[in-house]
């Protein structure tokens, strides 16, 4: 069974950095990943991309600020996040695609101060 687990969400000062990871359990297949975040009251927003081939895509909101990436042995994701601002509060989600199956994580917290 496909677990994806998100770690390293927390609370930090505007301008601040937080490395957010996501590790994928119960597959040996290189997925494609996404994060998204979720605003209480609002829709779940797609963040960044990171295919199976490791081409990358942004929101505009988080480019320049935001890097996804993928450690070498595939099974796990990060985002590195930079001048974090007060409106990339939210909780963060990864999600890995296969086959037309989508498996989410359970969410990491991101709460940035002014």
């Amino acid at each position: 069974q496909v677990q994806l687990q998100e770690s390293g969400g927390g609370s930090v000062q505007a301008g601040g950095s937080l490395k957010l990871a996501c590790v994928v359990s119960g597959t040996v297949f290189r997925m494609t990943m996404d994060w998204y975040r979720q605003i209480p009251g609002k829709q779940r927003e797609w963040v960044a991309t990171i295919t199976n081939e490791d081409k990358t895509d942004y929101v505009a909101s988080v480019k320049g600020r935001f890097t996804i990436s993928r450690a070498n042995t595939g099974n796990t994701m990060f985002m590195q996040m930079n001048n974090l601002k007060p409106e990339d509060t939210a909780v963060y989600y990864c999600r890995g695609e296969r086959l037309g199956k989508y498996y989410w994580g359970q969410g990491t917290q991101v709460v940035v101060s002014a």
